[in-house]
């Protein structure tokens, strides 16, 4: 079968509809992380595959998990399984993942001569195992929801790979981008040549929607954020494929932290925000208008809470968005690893059962 399926076959896409404030039925869902620790079968499928960029290299096995919680849950959306630092592993700096530390990489960025030794990625030969899952994943779906890509933001990607992994204090990227900006500009617009081409990459192999996940803008100072963030992510933006296999092809902005900056975001030409969960959904609503869908925000540590807290927040964002089309139901961050996945299904089906009510 062809990995591109036409739209004509696509058999949910309220997603896709809601993303452009188009009329649905309900309010779609879809939780970042859906496809992780939380759930059993994820662990089991890891365990076979080894270690985490094993299994995201294995376009099977990536695939597998991709379609895993669409197996439990009764979603709106698939998203491609992989990760944000895989174009800082395209470009040399060897990601491996410490247990408990999360991603590191074995070469770090810390001067003009290391930004000068990046070059943009090509991903048809670079990240072929990417396209190759979407691909995959577009065919095993056959049609029942769309399937989402992603990148990270430039800031983030910058952000991992000048301080060589997770931080708290940020101190080495923030020097470089305050010490010496333009050298910190040099690594941003490598980096967004490389997400636009990554991107589009994964358009033309299948995915329909697309996210683009600025974990770490919201550590920015107002005035930083803009001129090192959004700009670049703007740039993404303009340079992206809209439209593709005769349907548009929805952007989403994530920018965790970012609420102040709606405004801004919606400038970009984006169709869609993320928000977390320090955002109320119905002052951005307020704030942005019809300009932009709104995706978020239940905090994801609700999940820990019972089934009947779960289902009273739900309804609390719903009533909060209020009527009408442009809300994808999400949780302000990923789904946390100790989530009971019981608890996941209540939240979906909470959604599912309550938002009929507020279209229509």
């Amino acid at each position: 079968m062809n990995a591109e399926i036409s739209m004509s076959e696509l058999k949910n896409d309220r997603f896709l509809k809601a993303l452009l404030r188009e009329p649905v039925d309900r309010t779609p869902i879809w939780m970042m992380r859906q496809a992780g620790r939380y759930l059993p079968e994820y662990k089991a499928t890891r365990a076979q595959a080894g270690d985490f960029m094993s299994l995201c290299m294995n376009p099977d096995l990536a695939c597998e998990v991709t379609i895993q919680p669409l197996e439990r849950f009764p979603l709106d959306a698939a998203i491609l399984f992989s990760d944000i630092l895989t174009i800082p592993d395209a470009m040399g700096l060897g990601l491996y993942f410490e247990t408990g530390e999360g991603p590191c990489f074995k070469k770090i960025i810390r001067t003009e001569a290391d930004v000068q030794s990046l070059n943009v990625v090509n991903t048809e030969s670079d990240l072929d195992y990417v396209l190759k899952a979407v691909k995959t994943i577009r065919r095993e779906l056959n049609g029942r929801v769309p399937l989402i890509g992603f990148s990270g933001s430039p800031w983030t990607l910058a952000t991992y790979m000048v301080e060589g992994g997770s931080s708290k204090d940020f101190r080495h990227v923030k020097a470089m981008m305050y010490d010496t900006p333009e050298v910190m500009h040099q690594l941003l617009d490598v980096l967004a040549k490389s997400v636009i081409d990554y991107l589009n990459a994964q358009i033309k192999a299948g995915a329909q929607a697309v996210q683009i996940f600025d974990t770490w803008g919201g550590s920015l100072s107002d005035v930083a954020y803009r001129e090192f963030s959004l700009k670049y992510m703007q740039q993404i933006v303009a340079g992206l494929i809209r439209e593709h296999d005769g349907r548009k092809v929805p952007v989403i902005l994530f920018t965790k932290g970012g609420g102040q900056w709606l405004e801004l975001m919606a400038d970009t030409g984006a169709d869609a925000l993320g928000l977390d969960w320090t955002t109320d959904i119905g002052s951005a609503r307020g704030r942005v208008g019809n300009r932009v869908a709104l995706q978020g925000n239940m905090d994801p540590s609700v999940l820990y809470a019972s089934p009947a807290t779960i289902r009273t927040e739900v309804k609390r964002i719903l009533d909060s968005y209020g009527q009408g089309s442009g809300h994808v139901f999400n949780l302000g961050h990923g789904i946390h690893q100790f989530v009971d996945p019981d608890h996941a299904k209540a939240f979906v089906e909470a959604v599912v059962e309550l938002s009929p009510a507020y279209h229509g």
